[in-house]
């Protein structure tokens, strides 16, 4: 691929994920500030080279992204990837399982964090309460 075609796959692959939603500023802003050229390079890889594969699917790969947040308590970027998957068609109720079986290898204070994390962007959204699931 060229420069040109990884910057455009960058930029749509960038807009589906955190194209709409909660409100807050990327980490690549502040990448920026300290280093504009790495930050473009870190942006191309993680947002056009890695997440525009398609082994997994963009939910799919969110829902990854999510579980492992959760489970290194990392609530910031959690965020930000939760409302990711809501974008790209994560199902709500899916997403709440995800984050419930990270209590079998994180407990369940990484849970109840995730869960906040969670209920508030759903709230930021309007999308709150989210459906049960049925099990």
């Amino acid at each position: 691929m060229t420069d040109d075609q990884i910057k455009k796959k960058t930029q749509e692959t960038a807009k589906k994920l955190f194209g709409k939603g909660v409100k807050m500023d990327p980490p690549y802003l502040m990448w920026k500030e300290f280093d504009k050229d790495l930050a473009n390079d870190f942006s191309r890889f993680i947002t056009g080279n890695l997440y525009s594969r398609t082994v997994l699917s963009l939910p799919e790969r969110q829902m990854v992204a999510c579980a492992i947040l959760a489970a290194i308590n990392a609530t910031d970027e959690l965020r930000l990837h939760v409302n990711a998957a809501l974008n790209v068609g994560c199902d709500p109720a899916k997403l709440t399982e995800v984050f419930f079986q990270v209590a079998t290898y994180a407990g369940m204070p990484a849970v109840n964090q995730a869960l906040e994390v969670y209920r508030d962007v759903l709230k930021e959204r309007g999308e709150w309460p989210v459906k049960r699931a049925q099990v």
